[in-house]
């Protein structure tokens, strides 16, 4: 894609342009804590009427930090942009001739400042902005600037907060005077001029991923019993209600939201993932229409009301375009659960993903690198379209500038560090060169990749080993998969001691980046892989048990401290590879979840264990306990109470397509 050189400046209004951005980047083990943002939750608006003599060829180039919503005529266009960093913000690119015409148009734009410090988007820095150019046959017609006029978009107001500082619940009013900004006849005239940004220090590039779609979700049981209506849209979705309401002017409805149902039948709207998804609308007196403004994960809603004539009720859905391209392989086909599962993470995976491979959609609507890894060769597997990986690889690496080690949640302002997620990447890249032969690309993130890693070995290597991490381990998550591992990784600290699962992320790390320098004719990044890998066996393999222990200074013999060693090709002895099978036999195999199920998996397709990966996927305990519970989306864990705030609808789980499409993997994973 050409890159657009903007005509138009970086507007906001007269309280946001003039102030100078704060700096929101730091190491996670520094401990900054930013003040409240006093413009936190600000809906922005922008208005401009453009005339046109003739429309054949028309394009809007667009961005706004932190998002916008596009309106041409009174007509919704599109969202956007995909979250990013200043240093590489995102603009969008839309054909819009369909919704111009000759003569008067109207543009109109939505945008909003969060101003929360999260894993959505980087905000709580006190940059707002909208930056766009209109071109119509071949010209620019109209462009960001003091011709734009803007007001507070005073409709929305904050009644409370969700998830990790994740978004606001709030009340919509349609007395508002703003309501309605975006159609065409809508009189502006107390709108102040734009104001130019005072500091402008973006640089904005093509957005390289898809803008997302919409789909109008009916319900499937719609009951009204007195002042309340129920109701069910079937299966879980992210997006928002849409619907039109006639009653007493300021009359006053209750929108709940839930995943579930108490045992009573009643919405549960205070979700176990620690978000209360209630919000209010405030009718004017006349015909009005709700226009929620974020989005949710939810399955289930009720409206409550005192009197007022509710109708047209809908979900709006939202997702990254998704076109299934795969089916379940010949080895499921036999089996009715195996399609109920695959249905269901199918169904996780086109309605979860959004601009970005989020974990969930609802308690931190986070791009997070290392399960983003697995999420996005999932939907590549499904779709064959490859922009999400990009995407991920891409993202991954431009959060270089905060740390040369990578960022665990990238494109936000949510500073953490976990060890193990940049050394997942190499298999990502892998898995990708395998798929998409992309030699170019592989190359040049070859180059970022070494960084990564000789950050790594400058940092925490000593004698082939690493330790004194200054950044988190997660080892397993929910922590009570860990199966009792022995080293202190408790987050916020310095990990001093050496210990199993690190050490075996980097050793496969390292040699899948010898494996990728091969492939395109490198010569080897670290000759001395096999130095690495002895040192490991060394320092943590216990001989007479075939097994490796915690830790240096632990001897007690884990579950996921051996999926490790064995998922990543760290053999000491033929006996190992038949004990950890033995132990995960007997453990169960719904004793791992989100970090060490894929992995095993992973290596059991490299082995030909086609029967004990059937066998995991079709435990009771695994993906089954999922669908026996009521599942239409995919969970945090294997069932709603393995975890102190499960989140029901999370992506990482949906990649048991992998293992069931009908592909072949083994030769795609190398």
């Amino acid at each position: 894609m050409e890159k657009h050189i903007f005509a138009g400046r970086w507007i906001s209004d007269g309280v946001l342009a003039n102030r100078e951005p704060r700096n929101v980047f730091f190491r996670q083990l520094e401990r900054q804590t930013l003040p409240r943002d006093e413009e936190e939750n600000s809906h922005v608006l922008f208005r401009k009427k453009v005339t046109l003599e003739s429309v054949s060829d028309a394009k809007i180039y667009i961005t706004a930090d932190d998002c916008y919503k596009l309106y041409i005529n009174g007509r919704f266009v599109a969202q956007g942009p995909a979250p990013a960093y200043h240093n590489c913000y995102n603009y969008n690119e839309i054909d819009v001739g369909e919704y111009l015409a000759v003569g008067e148009n109207t543009i109109a734009v939505h945008t909003y400042y969060q101003g929360l410090v999260n894993r959505v988007w980087q905000s709580g820095d006190y940059r707002h902005g909208l930056l766009l150019d209109l071109k119509v046959n071949g010209e620019i017609v109209a462009s960001s600037g003091e011709s734009f006029v803007t007001a507070r978009h005073t409709a929305y107001s904050a009644i409370g907060k969700s998830g990790y500082d994740t978004q606001f619940m709030e009340r919509y009013d349609s007395r508002d005077k703003n309501v309605g900004f975006h159609l065409p006849d809508f009189d502006d005239s107390d709108w102040a001029p734009a104001t130019i940004k005072a500091v402008d220090d973006y640089t904005v590039v093509p957005q390289k991923s898809k803008m997302l779609v919409y789909e109008d979700i009916a319900p499937v049981i719609e009951r009204r019993e007195g002042n309340k209506i129920f109701l069910d849209f079937g299966k879980m979705y992210v997006g928002t209600i849409n619907a039109c309401a006639k009653g007493a002017d300021g009359e006053k409805i209750t929108v709940k939201m839930g995943q579930e149902l108490t045992t009573d039948g009643e919405v549960r709207s205070k979700l176990r993932c620690n978000c209360n998804y209630v919000e209010e609308w405030i009718l004017s007196g006349g015909e009005d229409t709700l226009d929620q403004f974020d989005y949710k994960a939810f399955r289930y809603a009720t409206i409550e009301c005192e009197g007022a004539d509710i109708s047209n009720i809908k979900l709006v859905a939202r997702h990254y375009p998704f076109e299934l391209r795969a089916s379940l392989g010949d080895a499921f086909a036999d089996s009715e659960e195996a399609r109920r599962i695959w249905e269901l993470c199918v169904h996780s995976q086109k309605y979860g993903i959004q601009e970005t491979i989020q974990d969930c959609p609802d308690r931190e609507k986070g791009f997070y690198l290392g399960d983003g890894c697995y999420d996005a060769f999932a939907n590549y597997i499904l779709t064959r379209d490859d922009s999400m990986v990009r995407k991920l690889i891409d993202d991954s690496f431009a959060s270089s500038f905060i740390c040369e080690g990578l960022m665990t949640c990238m494109s936000c302002s949510f500073m953490q560090e976990i060890a193990e997620y940049p050394l997942i990447l190499p298999d990502l890249m892998l898995w990708h060169f395998r798929a998409e032969g992309d030699v170019e690309y592989l190359r040049g993130n070859l180059a970022k990749m070494q960084r990564v890693l000789d950050f790594y070995r400058e940092n925490y290597e000593n004698d082939y080993i690493i330790n004194n991490l200054d950044r988190w381990c997660v080892v397993e998550w929910p922590q009570n998969y860990q199966d009792g591992y022995a080293a202190d990784v408790t987050e916020g600290k310095i990990c001093r001691e050496a210990h199993i699962s690190i050490n075996a992320y980097y050793y496969r790390a390292i040699s899948i980046v010898n494996k990728l320098c091969s492939l395109v004719g490198l010569s080897p990044y670290r000759p001395d892989e096999q130095k690495i890998c002895d040192a490991i066996i060394e320092r943590f393999y216990d001989k007479e048990n075939h097994l490796f222990v915690d830790g240096e200074e632990h001897r007690h013999i884990s579950l996921v401290g051996n999926a490790f060693p064995f998922a990543f090709d760290i053999s000491p002895a033929p006996e190992f590879e038949e004990k950890f099978l033995e132990l995960y036999s007997k453990k169960g195999e719904d004793r791992t979840s989100l970090f060490t199920t894929f992995p095993i998996l992973l290596k059991l397709t490299r082995m030909g264990e086609d029967e004990r990966i059937k066998r995991t996927i079709l435990h009771s305990g695994t993906w089954t306990r999922m669908l026996n519970e009521g599942a239409t989306s995919t969970f945090e864990g294997w069932g709603k109470d393995t975890k102190w705030n499960t989140s029901l609808f999370h992506l990482t789980m949906s990649s048991a397509v992998i293992f069931m499409a009908d592909i072949d993997l083994k030769k795609m994973i190398g």
